[in-house]
């Protein structure tokens, strides 16, 4: 069973695992939780985007069933919600194919995810805080990810007072020390390294290799430490399954972490 998403107190919480941006990909999660099961991790959040992808969302969905995430959902964990509630919408061919392939239960836990949570000393978002579509740290008007300035991450916050936020959708991992004494930290994707977007401008991310990625946060007498992961994992599988679902652009980022150029 997964976690419930409950109240948590982390005082007794030493160390914990972040993993954000599955999309699908369940050779790189599987990857990722064997390597956190032998770090001593007291908690694991999953920080949404999880099910979307042309690689296995069912047996996603069944690997999480099995292991014990709090877990919060992303802007396309709310397109597979959305997609399945309107019976006469026409999703893309990728997204139609993963609802074929989940259960009724996959899609209404899904719809049960909250989309924010707060632990205590910690703040939880997808995106930013009240937007799950907005890159919090980066910004990509020119096409390519540039690092917000600190009063511009400050308003993105809109007034979040929590000492450590955490946040994914960018898929590059981040560890930020804002001038308020605020850390915020991206654990980048598990299952996807590099991919293009045309909203809110057309830009690319990437990250430059296949690794999967994740980050452990420790609590420390001294306060937060930060260390960003990566992990190899069978990720020619994955890109193969990719190109079988008629999604070349998913199998190059898979196999070389950049983005398909495009133009």
């Amino acid at each position: 069973m997964l976690l419930e998403n409950s109240i948590i107190f982390l005082s007794a919480i030493m160390r914990i695992a972040l993993i954000s941006d599955i999309h699908a990909n369940v050779f790189a999660l599987e990857a990722v939780l064997n390597a956190i099961n032998n770090q001593g991790c007291d908690l694991v959040i999953n920080l949404g985007d999880i099910l979307y992808g042309p690689i296995s969302p069912r047996e996603t969905f069944e690997c999480l069933e099995a292991n014990n995430c709090l877990t919060i959902k992303g802007n396309q964990d709310d397109d597979i919600i959305i997609a399945a509630r309107q019976s006469s919408a026409q999703p893309n061919p990728t997204l139609a194919w993963v609802l074929e392939q989940l259960p009724s239960r996959a899609v209404q836990w899904l719809a049960e995810l909250p989309d924010e949570i707060t632990l205590e000393e910690v703040y939880v978002c997808h995106g930013a805080p009240g937007n799950n579509c907005l890159y919090l740290t980066e910004d990509v008007s020119t096409g390519l990810p540039y690092p917000r300035s600190d009063a511009n991450i400050q308003q993105q916050l809109a007034g979040t007072t929590q000492p450590v936020i955490v946040c994914g959708h960018s898929h590059l991992p981040r560890a930020i020390w804002l001038e308020s004494n605020q850390l915020v930290v991206n654990p980048g994707s598990v299952g996807l390294p590099a991919y293009r977007d045309d909203l809110p401008h057309p830009h690319a991310m990437e990250t430059f290799s296949p690794h999967a990625r994740y980050c452990l946060l420790d609590k420390t007498q001294h306060g937060w430490q930060v260390s960003q992961q990566q992990v190899p994992y069978p990720h020619l599988e994955a890109a193969k399954l990719a190109r079988s679902r008629n999604r070349p652009d998913w199998a190059y980022a898979l196999m070389t972490g950049r983005a398909v150029v495009t133009g």
